[in-house]
């Protein structure tokens, strides 16, 4: 029986695009080019792991100066790269938690981009257990943060239904036991938790 169900948050209740945001501010094959060039996404797991935020940007811009003005906006335009909400995503949320089932978040976060994100959506201070990286000092895919939400919520892998929208963390989860949903929209999910009988269909929509 399903205990408690684990929302992601990137690409899950919020959209997470930093290159759709870099293609807002440069000519695209410049952004690949950057891209190739800096592991931007290497650098946000520093922060992920609960670096300081301003302080990784402004060390990883100085390293690479021909680029430093466009890594230093990963910073100053943080909240334009996680934008906009997944309306459809954070109904289901409310609608489980309106049916006292436990929403849990498990998700790659800063501890100061989380912060600066809850200042933006609320919402995301309403889980009934944050399960936030930079806090932990560990990421997914790793085992130990797996294991982290299994021994502070005293629940057993198949007691927990975990969307991710990334492949490598969901099969870290199915490991260990956990029921899981790829996310790759709403719709599905939505499905997926009338398939379980958590939702109605009319409470999914």
């Amino acid at each position: 029986m399903i205990e408690a169900v684990i929302f992601d948050i990137g690409n899950v209740l919020i959209e997470w695009q930093p290159e759709r945001h870099y293609d807002r501010l440069m000519p695209r094959a410049r952004r690949e080019a950057m891209f190739a060039e800096v592991d931007l996404h290497g650098m946000n797991d520093v922060i992920d792991r609960g670096g300081p935020f301003r302080e990784t940007v402004e060390a990883w811009a100085a390293r690479t100066p021909q680029w430093r003005e466009q890594i230093l906006r990963w910073h100053d335009d943080w909240i334009e790269m996680a934008s906009p909400v997944i309306e459809r995503s954070l109904r289901l949320m409310r609608a489980l938690q309106a049916k006292q089932i436990p929403v849990f978040s498990l998700t790659n976060f800063g501890i100061e981009t989380f912060d600066h994100a809850c200042t933006h959506y609320p919402f995301l201070r309403a889980f009934d257990r944050p399960f936030i990286s930079g806090h932990l000092g560990v990421i997914k895919p790793e085992a130990r943060i797996y294991e982290i939400v299994e021994e502070v919520s005293g629940l057993a892998g198949h007691q927990l239904l975990f969307t991710d929208d990334r492949a490598d963390n969901i099969a870290a989860a199915h490991l260990r036991g956990w029921k899981t949903h790829l996310f790759e929209g709403p719709a599905g999910w939505a499905a997926r938790l009338v398939a379980e009988g958590l939702l109605s269909e009319a409470e999914a929509v």
